[in-house]
């Protein structure tokens, strides 16, 4: 028997325009430039080392992956993101949905970031219809036209809109591809009922983002240079409003996480940096690792070599180049440490700000490079 389900088309959204935000895109982004501070000698010389290995990487072609939480982006550093891969310095970039949300609103608004226990008491949290109509529009004609999750939220912010299929294509589509590609007819049908249900002209939607400067996900599409999400399903504010389309969303975090385990498979002698990010980037690096290793194997070959670099602002008690602690020390239950120290390659834990660290990576990288 199903369960009974709550109606978000019953929800109440609210203009994007009348939310209160902390951050700004005019007084918080961070200038890759901006000196990092002053670090402990033990952090610069950590540092130092990391971008010694990745412009090693990068002359023999290898993968340098970096994978982020969302204050990476709330905390303004998506200019010096920006700049490592403008530089070829790093070769993929990785977030969670809500650094989607936050690098698309500062795009689009110029803010992001709002007050959640005072919203969530007046049932307003993540109910803004700009956020939750544009990005999962974006997602559903990127389904449509073959992107990946990340793709399709940063080309639309590229190129500032969306084209809205013909509903006649659509359904022609639907029926001509049942037989030989139901995926895609099945994403055409998807399409339609969105097109259906919100009553869009098909066309050219002109979306303006006055701020695309800003925003990672823009750059990296504008770079060829792969920019993947990887959500969880209910985690993210757009899940609030009844645009967002479950089919749609699984078949463009399908296509990221296919293309996340691409760069992975190309790892051997490469780095990977996980900044911030406890959960997504350690659980979707071990399956991809997974498999990346089998096909290599197959091959004859090995993926090895590789250096894992985590960052967060936990300090940690044990020595990971121990190996794992035992069960009974609070550090084993660190997921972000445990998981990457059963990868393989040598890993290093870092205790650092991300915005610190990213800086001084990157004064590091142009001094070196």
């Amino acid at each position: 028997m199903p369960y009974p389900q709550l109606d978000r088309h019953a929800v109440k959204m609210r203009p994007l325009a009348e939310r209160l935000s902390k951050k700004r895109v005019e007084r918080d982004l961070v200038r890759p430039g901006t000196p990092p501070g002053e670090l402990a000698p033990p952090l610069r010389a950590a540092i130092g080392e990391v971008a010694h290995r990745i412009l090693a990487a990068r002359r023999v072609g290898r993968s340098v992956m970096l994978t982020f939480g969302a204050h990476t982006i709330k905390n303004g550093l998506a200019p010096v993101l920006i700049a490592l891969i403008e530089r070829g310095w790093v070769t993929h970039l990785a977030a969670n949905g809500a650094g989607v949300i936050h690098d698309w609103e500062l795009a689009y608004h110029g803010q992001t970031s709002e007050d959640v226990r005072a919203n969530v008491a007046r049932g307003e949290f993540g109910n803004w219809q700009e956020t939750g109509f544009y990005i999962n529009l974006a997602l559903n004609v990127g389904a449509w036209e073959g992107l990946g999750y990340g793709e399709a939220v940063g080309m639309m912010i590229q190129t500032e809109g969306l084209t809205i299929p013909d509903p006649d294509e659509l359904r022609a589509a639907a029926a001509g591809l049942l037989a030989t590609d139901p995926a895609r007819a099945a994403a055409a049908a998807d399409l339609l009922a969105v097109i259906g249900r919100f009553g869009l002209p098909a066309g050219r939607m002109a979306i303006p983002h006055p701020h695309k400067a800003a925003s990672a996900q823009a750059a990296a599409c504008r770079l060829g240079v792969p920019f993947t999400a990887h959500p969880m399903f209910g985690h993210d504010i757009i899940y609030n409003h009844p645009m967002n389309c479950g089919a749609a969303l699984g078949r463009t975090a399908e296509r990221d996480f296919l293309a996340f385990a691409h760069s992975v498979s190309r790892l051997g002698n490469g780095v990977y940096l996980s900044v911030g990010s406890a959960v997504m980037s350690p659980m979707v690096f071990e399956k991809s690792l997974s498999i990346s290793q089998n096909l290599a194997i197959q091959r004859g070959e090995r993926i090895e070599g590789h250096t894992l670099v985590i960052v967060d602002l936990a300090r940690s008690n044990w020595d990971w180049n121990q190996g794992e602690p035992p069960e009974n020390l609070p550090d084993y239950y660190l997921r972000y440490n445990k998981t990457f120290s059963r990868m393989g390659g040598t890993m290093r834990y870092l205790t650092a700000d991300n915005r610190v660290f990213l800086l001084a990576l990157h004064q590091a990288l142009a001094a070196e490079g």
